[in-house]
């Protein structure tokens, strides 16, 4: 009568349960960039736009620390609550949360030790700098609440407690949404940084609240003393999805440089490149904060059910989310296809330059879209099962096996366009090693 709901309810009911509040959550942290990209736009304009995304590879690293502890505290609860180990299991959840803490203040401290050599590596050119410096320098106090926020979301939902997981970015996002126009509009860059903060603050507190009441186990703040065996196991299973956003951050770093670089030998210039870069990686991130919801609403399931040895479970729930990753991700392509002038406009004017390289950078960086849902839920798969080295093979294969080096040798060749092209072929390759090693571990789990 009191078997866990993730062993036997059918899994459609469990990935909508699970799944729905974990996009709304991903989609809602994505937001928080995409609101504070579109205010800037049309307040502050182009120069804004590329100040955020030079500020963006930071927000990347908040969330890589996130989901390091978040997942691997998340998915070595379940399959130890799965093996019926729940003391256990308490320690995972208590250390997750020591570690956030611990390395969101450490992040915060470096970023205001080395602020302007940070800005200029992520590729600040002299007028953008001082955008760039204004918004980081007040973002920053908000690194060691968003990542408890957005890593904690994954602690309550492995409580089973999905819904409220979703509340507690969505109220933040919502915070942000209000405030940033008020902001926005008074203060330029800085309005927009406070924005965001004040909503992160909020999300944190609704997480800390939560953990005061989890449900499955009782936590009490000795589960927050460090101890070895935890910590070495969360941040096994959260290696994975950590240096895939490390791996994102990376390319983003050397993109920026590379973009300036051809950009200014170039019709386009130095700061079209950078300023539409930011724009489209976060609209094509909307799509993509969709595949790792599925991906993440699966983990518990699949984490459960392999822990109790139910395979035809784990099975099907990973063919269910990866076949929604795709279908989700097909979506995205023919919006990109399509419309990419009209999504570019709904960030502020430009020139038609401006325009013109918008809309190539969507059809050509983003032309295999379609395939991108794979990779996600194939990390997150290996993760979820406790085979860390899987995931984080999957994880580097897209952005370091093989964008970061079709980015710095293709425009060699072609200039800025080796750029656009560099991503398609990246994708495509990623995609089928992902969907090899993912379909070869299910065929094993069947026998």
């Amino acid at each position: 009568q009191h078997e866990n709901p993730l062993g036997v309810e059918p899994i459609n009911h469990l990935m909508a349960r699970f799944a729905i509040p974990s996009i709304i959550a991903m989609l809602v942290s994505a937001l928080y960039n995409m609101v504070d990209q579109f205010f800037i736009g049309h307040s502050v304009g182009m120069q804004g736009n590329a100040a955020t995304n030079v500020a963006f590879p930071l927000t990347i690293t908040c969330t890589a620390v996130s989901l390091l502890f978040g997942i691997g505290g998340a998915a070595n609860f379940n399959l130890s609550m799965g093996r019926k180990k729940p003391e256990e299991a308490k320690h995972f959840i208590g250390n997750a949360i020591f570690l956030m803490l611990s390395f969101g203040i450490t992040l915060c401290l470096l970023v205001f030790l080395f602020l302007d050599p940070l800005l200029k590596l992520f590729g600040a050119t002299a007028d953008i700098l001082t955008y760039s410096r204004t918004y980081t320098s007040i973002t920053a106090f908000g690194f060691p609440f968003v990542i408890l926020a957005t890593g904690g979301s994954n602690l309550v939902r492995a409580d089973g407690s999905p819904n409220f997981s979703m509340a507690c970015t969505l109220i933040g996002c919502l915070i942000n949404l209000v405030l940033d126009p008020i902001f926005v509009f008074h203060m330029g860059m800085a309005g927009a940084a406070w924005a965001t903060i004040i909503g992160q603050i909020i999300s944190a507190s609704m997480v800390i609240w939560y953990l005061t009441r989890f449900k499955t186990v009782k936590l009490t703040l000795k589960e927050l003393r460090p101890r070895a065996f935890a910590c070495r196991r969360i941040l096994s299973l959260g290696m994975s999805p950590f240096l895939n956003q490390l791996a994102i951050m990376i390319v983003q770093v050397v993109m920026n440089n590379v973009l300036v670089f051809y950009g200014g030998q170039s019709v386009y210039g130095s700061e079209i490149p950078l300023a539409c870069a930011g724009i489209i990686s976060k609209v094509n991130m909307i799509f993509f904060s969709i595949s790792i919801g599925l991906s993440q609403g699966m983990q518990p399931i699949a984490s459960f059910n392999y822990g109790a040895e139910n395979y035809g479970r784990v099975r099907e729930a990973v063919i269910k989310t990866m076949t929604a990753s795709t279908l989700i991700c097909t979506v995205a392509f023919i919006l990109f296809q399509l419309f990419p002038r009209q999504i570019t406009g709904i960030f502020g004017s430009g020139s038609e330059e401006y325009f013109t390289f918008a809309s190539r950078y969507f059809r050509i960086f983003l032309f295999f879209t379609f395939l991108n849902g794979i990779q996600p839920v194939a990390g997150n798969f290996f993760t979820a099962i406790g085979k860390p080295v899987y995931g984080i093979f999957i994880s580097l294969t897209r952005q370091i096996l093989f964008l970061l080096p079709l980015i710095l040798i293709l425009p060699r060749f072609f200039g800025i366009d080796g750029v656009l092209y560099s991503a398609p072929i990246a994708d495509f390759m990623a995609a089928v090693l992902a969907f090899f090693l993912t379909f070869r571990q299910l065929n094993k789990l069947g026998k």
